[in-house]
Protein backbone atom coordinates (compact mmCIF):
# COMPACT_ATOMS: atom_id res chain seq x y z
CA UNK A 1 0.00 0.00 0.00
CA UNK A 2 1.31 3.28 -1.27
CA UNK A 3 1.44 6.64 1.73
CA UNK A 4 -1.74 7.13 1.56
CA UNK A 5 -4.90 9.13 3.82
CA UNK A 6 -5.78 5.72 5.62
CA UNK A 7 -1.59 5.05 6.46
CA UNK A 8 -1.36 8.42 8.27
CA UNK A 9 -4.72 7.62 9.90
CA UNK A 10 -2.89 3.72 11.04
CA UNK A 11 0.11 5.39 12.36
CA UNK A 12 -1.12 8.48 13.47
CA UNK A 13 -2.38 10.06 16.99
CA UNK A 14 -5.30 10.06 19.45
CA UNK A 15 -5.42 12.63 21.96
CA UNK A 16 -8.13 12.93 24.81
CA UNK A 17 -7.85 15.58 27.00
CA UNK A 18 -4.38 14.25 28.56
CA UNK A 19 -4.38 10.97 27.79
CA UNK A 20 -2.12 10.27 24.26
CA UNK A 21 -2.18 7.58 22.08
CA UNK A 22 -0.12 5.93 19.41
CA UNK A 23 -2.75 4.75 17.28
CA UNK A 24 0.86 2.75 15.31
CA UNK A 25 1.30 0.62 18.20
CA UNK A 26 -2.44 -0.56 18.78
CA UNK A 27 -2.71 -3.81 16.64
CA UNK A 28 -4.53 -4.65 13.71
CA UNK A 29 -7.53 -7.52 14.88
CA UNK A 30 -8.81 -10.15 12.80
CA UNK A 31 -12.51 -9.64 12.93
CA UNK A 32 -14.04 -12.44 15.00
CA UNK A 33 -17.32 -13.40 12.28
CA UNK A 34 -16.04 -11.78 8.95
CA UNK A 35 -12.96 -13.58 7.08
CA UNK A 36 -11.04 -10.89 5.25
CA UNK A 37 -11.63 -7.99 7.89
CA UNK A 38 -9.28 -6.34 10.33
CA UNK A 39 -9.91 -3.65 12.70
CA UNK A 40 -7.97 -1.43 14.89
CA UNK A 41 -10.01 -0.57 18.00
CA UNK A 42 -8.56 3.75 18.32
CA UNK A 43 -11.40 4.40 20.74
CA UNK A 44 -13.29 1.74 22.85
CA UNK A 45 -16.36 1.64 24.79
CA UNK A 46 -14.02 1.31 27.50
CA UNK A 47 -12.37 4.32 27.20
CA UNK A 48 -15.51 6.82 26.87
CA UNK A 49 -18.00 4.86 29.62
CA UNK A 50 -19.87 3.05 26.65
CA UNK A 51 -20.97 5.99 24.40
CA UNK A 52 -18.25 5.95 21.28
CA UNK A 53 -16.27 3.89 19.73
CA UNK A 54 -13.97 4.29 16.43
CA UNK A 55 -12.38 1.70 14.80
CA UNK A 56 -10.00 1.37 11.53
CA UNK A 57 -11.43 -0.97 9.32
CA UNK A 58 -9.72 -2.66 6.15
CA UNK A 59 -11.75 -5.00 4.33
CA UNK A 60 -9.82 -7.25 1.48
CA UNK A 61 -10.38 -6.68 -2.11
CA UNK A 62 -13.16 -8.89 -2.39
CA UNK A 63 -14.51 -9.36 1.33
CA UNK A 64 -17.15 -8.42 3.69
CA UNK A 65 -18.51 -7.65 6.81
CA UNK A 66 -21.83 -9.53 6.67
CA UNK A 67 -25.20 -8.64 7.12
CA UNK A 68 -25.78 -7.49 10.77
CA UNK A 69 -27.17 -4.49 12.60
CA UNK A 70 -26.28 -2.86 15.87
CA UNK A 71 -29.53 -2.58 18.13
CA UNK A 72 -28.08 -0.16 20.84
CA UNK A 73 -25.73 2.66 18.36
CA UNK A 74 -25.76 4.48 15.56
CA UNK A 75 -22.96 4.02 12.47
CA UNK A 76 -20.90 6.24 10.80
CA UNK A 77 -18.96 5.30 8.21
CA UNK A 78 -16.08 7.61 6.85
CA UNK A 79 -14.53 6.30 3.63
CA UNK A 80 -11.02 7.18 3.37
CA UNK A 81 -9.26 4.94 0.65
CA UNK A 82 -10.55 1.85 -1.79
CA UNK A 83 -13.86 1.61 -2.85
CA UNK A 84 -17.26 -0.88 -2.59
CA UNK A 85 -20.72 -1.08 -1.70
CA UNK A 86 -22.83 -0.54 1.67
CA UNK A 87 -25.62 -2.77 1.04
CA UNK A 88 -29.04 -1.08 3.05
CA UNK A 89 -32.55 -2.04 3.50
CA UNK A 90 -33.34 1.36 1.53
CA UNK A 91 -30.54 0.28 -1.25
CA UNK A 92 -26.94 0.18 -2.16
CA UNK A 93 -24.48 3.16 -0.53
CA UNK A 94 -21.53 3.22 -3.28
CA UNK A 95 -18.22 3.55 -1.37
CA UNK A 96 -15.61 5.86 -2.55
CA UNK A 97 -13.30 7.88 -0.57
CA UNK A 98 -14.82 10.95 0.78
CA UNK A 99 -18.25 9.41 0.92
CA UNK A 100 -19.35 9.34 4.63
CA UNK A 101 -22.92 6.94 5.91
CA UNK A 102 -24.97 7.03 8.67
CA UNK A 103 -26.49 3.97 9.39
CA UNK A 104 -29.64 3.89 12.25
CA UNK A 105 -30.07 1.79 14.84
CA UNK A 106 -31.58 -1.46 13.94
CA UNK A 107 -30.36 -0.76 10.39
CA UNK A 108 -29.49 -4.13 8.48
CA UNK A 109 -26.13 -3.46 6.69
CA UNK A 110 -23.32 -5.56 4.60
CA UNK A 111 -20.24 -3.76 3.42
CA UNK A 112 -18.85 -5.18 0.11
CA UNK A 113 -15.03 -4.35 -0.56
CA UNK A 114 -14.21 -3.48 -4.02
CA UNK A 115 -11.06 -4.87 -6.27
CA UNK A 116 -8.93 -2.43 -4.42
CA UNK A 117 -10.29 -3.81 -1.14
CA UNK A 118 -11.73 -0.93 1.50
CA UNK A 119 -10.92 0.94 4.31
CA UNK A 120 -13.51 2.84 6.23
CA UNK A 121 -13.44 4.95 9.70
CA UNK A 122 -16.16 3.78 11.64
CA UNK A 123 -17.74 4.97 14.68
CA UNK A 124 -20.52 3.75 16.92
CA UNK A 125 -22.48 6.34 19.05
CA UNK A 126 -24.74 4.59 21.45
CA UNK A 127 -28.19 5.00 21.62
CA UNK A 128 -28.96 5.74 25.16
CA UNK A 129 -33.03 6.05 24.96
Amino acid sequence: MADNLFQRFENGSLSAGARKKNIASTPWNPHKEFPGVFLKNVVTGEDTGGLLSCHLVRIDPGAKIGLHLHSDSIELHEVIEGSGVCVTEDGEISYAPGCVAVLARNASHEVRAGAEGLYLFAKFVAVTT
